[in-house]
């Protein structure tokens, strides 16, 4: 199958789940237990996966070599909605040298001490470079909003600290990515959309079996009381910021398998998209080559 053909297929499933205007946005729209209409095993999405990596890792390697864009892939979701692992099997064959993968954690004393974008904008990836934001500015809009606890401890003035302050927040946010993007980063934001009913198996299985232990935390079940909260302000979120320059992309997270087919298959596309190609090496360049390969010929 010609790339053409194959770019075209990959349209098709992406654009169900891409959202570039918020108007009438409603996250009950998307069933978390979606594949797209797509009926196969295991082994065949597994085929599927790894050429859509490969693919993207000849797209990351012109990316690299052109260094005139960046690429910025955004990660939220709820707990065990699979954010690592999607990382993990889309990114796989990505030079590490091109990649750059920031998890964000409570933040520290310094952090909190500046705006609630700085600790992200500074992590912004290098023009050639993906960067990967395993959670990201948008936890300011979310964790931080159920919580209004965590909004105390960031020590805004009282005068400052309005009723619109996350609609506020949401401009900022929005702005911000229309100004990356004037500076060449292509952004793409990933909600990984998992059903309660599967987080909960999904959970137990972490619980049953030993060596998923490690990735339990009692936190993860407090949090699901808050499970109408984090919609309400992912919904808010999703609606605020999607633009063109900047989709969002709602995927349904209960079948692992399409889900990173779903991301990988919205990465390529967005590098097609920007007409990639190793850099065109010029008269004295090609001197320099010539002259070269001279010199290495005495040596034999």
């Amino acid at each position: 199958m010609a790339r053409e053909e194959v770019l075209d297929l990959l349209q098709k499933y992406v654009i169900p789940y891409r959202v570039t205007k918020g108007k009438g946005f409603r996250l009950k729209d998307f069933d978390p237990g979606d594949t797209g209409g797509l009926q196969i095993e295991k082994a065949e999405a597994t085929e599927l996966l790894q050429a859509g990596t490969a693919w993207l890792a000849e797209e990351q390697d012109m990316l690299y070599a052109q260094d005139r864009w960046s690429l910025l892939l955004v990660f939220q979701a709820m707990d065990a909605a699979g954010k690592d692992g999607t990382i993990k099997h889309v990114m796989s064959g990505v030079n590490p040298q091109g990649c750059q993968v920031f998890s964000f954690k409570q933040p520290s004393s310094e952090e909190i001490a500046h705006d609630f974008m700085w600790r992200y904008a500074r992590r912004l990836p290098e023009r050639g470079r993906i960067g990967i934001f395993n959670r990201s500015y948008y936890e300011e809009v979310l964790v931080v909003r159920v919580h209004p606890e965590l909004l105390e401890r960031q020590k805004l003035p009282q005068p400052l600290v309005s009723k619109r302050i996350w609609d506020e927040r949401l401009a900022d946010i929005a702005h911000f990515e229309e100004y990356a993007a004037r500076q060449g980063t292509k952004i793409l934001k990933f909600f990984l959309h998992v059903s309660r009913k599967e987080q909960e198996k999904r959970f137990l299985e972490r619980l049953d079996e030993p060596e998923k232990n490690w990735k339990f935390s009692p936190s993860d079940v407090h949090e699901r009381k808050f499970w109408d909260e984090y919609m309400h302000a992912f919904e808010e979120a999703i609606a605020a910021t999607a633009s063109k320059q900047a989709p969002w992309f709602v995927v349904p997270a209960d079948n692992k398998w399409f889900s990173r087919l779903l991301v990988a298959a919205a990465t390529v596309e967005a590098l097609v998209s920007l007409d990639l190609a190793y850099p065109k090496v010029d008269a004295a360049k090609k001197k320099e080559l010539t002259a070269a390969r001279r010199a290495l010929s005495r040596e034999r």
